[in-house]
């Protein structure tokens, strides 16, 4: 029994807790509210700037894939340690240092938040004020009270106008920056840059499949979820900081500490059943760029499919496109239905029910430290808080559902740096392509893994270099020829033999996979195809492309000389036709097959570079002003390397590369009457064989003539 009783009496009692807690609670008061503080603090960075745990495995996967799965799948869509750095990385393109445009619209947007948060404390007190007036019938303060709550509507209704108007001027600010980079990067900085990451792009890699979208809409869609996401997510957090802080002070931290605990249980709850957002958000951009291209593609090449009749085909390539975009929304948006039903019962019904009981606590309750109050106060204090907790209780759901927006941003995000990794990727000449069987056979494979050396010279010099096509089918294995100024250079082969792939080496368009092209720098270089191109713009803009018209003017140049450039081929009439220089036009359109070749010649003609690469330009062209353009492009000094079929171009050539289709060539000199008189030649014995069929078919039929009539018995007379 001592025993016990020495126990008893060194526990205290509940009066005396009860008294040392009501003698210090002002402390404890600060300490919990301090507690709260950082509570939020800490809790805000683990949740939105501390890699979650799958950093780890990102990390992992990135050795495996690009960001993502193993073996180079999708990209990974989450908010962890890879996004963050993405994050960062484009942060440090939009917002580039602290004195930039962005920053000043940044802080201003940080200012009104702050002060918007201020007012709302305001009008949470002048809202309990204005009740408690009314409950105590005191008409002067009453009116003094809405007086005061029309005059806090001005800043109030300001605040609310700029937050609105800063966001969108920053997602445009944002936007810009962001394109600019991307487009230096896809076209180049300066006209010293000749990477031609647009071209590479979509010819020499599969990762991106439409870069036009990428630049146009996910650049947009991520510089708005950017501008938005900095106010759902630091406004929200200060908000659950000052509206609880106030909470505090009015009803006491003890509620507060229990209504963090019961929140923060329902909060996880609701995680735990949040659907990966960001991952359907990459997914939804990607299924939308596919539909966006099968149209793009049906509007390229309409006439084609005109002709094959291909409308069901193409018909079905796009439902097919579309409905599995509908079905992936649909699929989405039946998750956001019940997301929503269970969001809106615990942020709203669930999380208003616990707000209520913490309002009463101060009616129910003689808390320490706080006086008697009559039905007034006790009105005007009910309100307020109530007012405090439903600000405080929709900034903690606006914390939640700035998650879910942080993963779309997450997708956006990917979207965005898989294109820059991409452009980056190609300018150090790093390529993906689907290759043919044949690429994984060794020696191709050699060829393939090998990286050839490029020099400037005045002349054309390829030695031992491979021809290869970019899904790494081996068109010649070593190529060797030497061109100088004045050489012309007649190339002629089948199909599919390299021709063309000759050109694009020559252009810097495809990588040198082995041995040593020694080549004029590009703006020695014209290239005039098949099919020229025509840009938007004036009859003027055709000729000079890619000059601008202050170029021509810096070159010596004057729409009269143009007029005479157009002269030689016999197209001076357009001019007239289309109704002056500065007519804009679709041109490509406007123009017929053949004077589109000529538009192309006439813009070598005003070049007059040093090379011209001719691939079949004149087919669609009379043969008289094909002579034309042939010789006056000779007196103008500009070395000729041309495809063609046509035997009439063969005079103006003094070399010819001739494929044979099987990986071999023949460059030597060309005797174009040589050449001529063996063709003519060729042909007559052509003619020869296709009338021997013909020989014999009427050398059977005398045969069975006089076979018959050896038969025939004879009549004497």
């Amino acid at each position: 029994m001592p025993v016990v009783s020495t126990l008893r009496n060194g526990l205290p009692t509940s009066a005396q807790v009860s008294s040392y807690y009501a003698t210090n609670r002002p402390a404890i008061q600060r300490l919990l509210t301090v507690g709260f503080v950082l509570y939020v603090l800490n809790n805000s960075y683990n949740n939105f700037l501390r890699p979650s745990s799958s950093a780890a495995v990102s990390s992992r996967s990135k050795k495996k894939g690009k960001d993502g799965g193993p073996g180079g799948g999708p990209p990974r869509v989450q908010v962890d340690a890879v996004f963050y750095k993405r994050l960062s990385a484009l942060l440090r393109i939009v917002i580039p240092s602290l004195r930039s445009k962005e920053a000043l619209l940044l802080a201003m947007h940080s200012g009104f938040l702050v002060f918007r948060t201020v007012l709302s404390l305001y009008v949470a007190d002048l809202d309990g004020r204005i009740v408690s007036s009314l409950v105590r019938a005191q008409t002067i303060p009453f009116l003094m009270n809405i007086l005061r709550w029309l005059l806090v509507a001005i800043p109030a209704t300001y605040t609310n106008s700029m937050l609105g108007y800063i966001q969108n001027k920053l997602a445009i600010a944002y936007r810009t920056r962001l394109t600019e980079e991307v487009l230096d990067r896809y076209l180049g900085k300066d006209e010293h840059d000749d990477t031609k990451v647009y071209y590479k792009l979509g010819n020499l890699d599969d990762r991106i499949k439409n870069a036009d979208q990428m630049i146009t809409i996910d650049i947009n869609r991520f510089a708005a979820s950017l501008a938005a996401i900095y106010g759902n997510v630091a406004k929200p957090i200060l908000d659950v900081m000052l509206y609880n802080y106030q909470l505090s002070r009015n009803v006491g931290a003890e509620g507060l500490v229990l209504l963090t605990i019961a929140v923060q249980a329902s909060a996880a709850l609701l995680r735990a059943l949040t659907p990966p957002f960001g991952s359907y958000a990459a997914k939804e951009a990607a299924l939308s760029g596919s539909l966006r291209h099968s149209h793009s593609r049906l509007v390229e090449s309409a006439e084609e499919v005109a002709f094959y009749g291909g409308e069901d085909v193409e018909k079905y390539i796009i439902e097919r496109d579309y409905f599995g975009l509908v079905k992936h929304i649909n699929r989405v948006l039946r998750m956001r239905v019940w997301h929503g039903i269970v969001e809106e019962g615990i942020i709203k019904w669930l999380w208003g029910s616990f707000g209520l009981c913490i309002c009463g606590i101060p009616v129910f309750f003689k808390l320490p430290g706080t006086s008697a109050t009559d039905l007034g106060g006790r009105t005007e204090s009910f309100v307020t808080n109530r007012r405090l907790l439903l600000s405080a209780s929709d900034a903690f759901g606006r914390v939640m559902y700035s998650y879910k927006e942080l993963s779309e941003l997450a997708g956006y995000t990917t979207r965005v740096c898989e294109l820059l990794d991409t452009m980056d990727e190609i300018k150090k000449g790093r390529f993906e392509k689907q290759l043919v069987s044949s690429a994984s056979i060794d020696a191709n494979a050699r060829v393939l893994k090998g990286r050839g050396r490029m020099y400037e010279s005045d002349d054309i010099e390829f030695t031992e270099v491979p021809i290869v096509s970019p899904n790494g089918d081996i068109l010649v294995r070593s190529l060797s020829f030497h061109v100088k100024p004045g050489e012309h250079l007649l190339i002629v082969g089948p199909n599919g033999c390299g021709k063309s792939s000759l050109f694009r080496i020559l252009g810097g368009l495809w990588p040198v996979y082995g041995g040593t092209v020694r080549k004029p720098k590009a703006s020695d270089f014209t290239y005039i195809p098949q099919r020229p191109y025509l840009s938007l713009g004036t009859l003027r803009d055709q000729i000079i492309y890619p000059d601008s018209q202050q170029d021509m003017a810096a070159r010596g140049m004057t729409d009269q000389d143009l007029y005479r450039i157009l002269a030689i081929i016999g197209m001076e009439h357009i001019v007239a036709r289309e109704g002056g220089w500065d007519v804009a036009r679709e041109w490509r359109d406007v123009l017929s097959g053949g004077d589109k070749q000529r538009v192309a010649m006439a813009r070598l003609f005003y070049h007059e570079p040093k090379y011209a690469i001719l691939d079949e330009c004149t087919s669609a062209v009379p043969l008289d002003i094909e002579k034309v353009m042939f010789d006056h492009a000779t007196e103008l000094g500009i070395t000729l390397l041309t495809v063609s079929h046509r035997p009439s171009l063969w005079q103006y050539h003094r070399k010819i590369l001739q494929y044979d289709g099987q990986g071999g060539y023949v460059f030597t000199e060309l005797d174009a009457e040589k050449r001529l008189a063996l063709q003519e030649e060729k042909q007559m014995l052509e003619q020869k064989l296709l009338s021997v069929p013909k020989i014999k078919q009427r050398l059977e039929e005398l045969r069975a003539m006089r076979e018959e009539r050896a038969q025939s018995p004879v009549i004497p007379s």
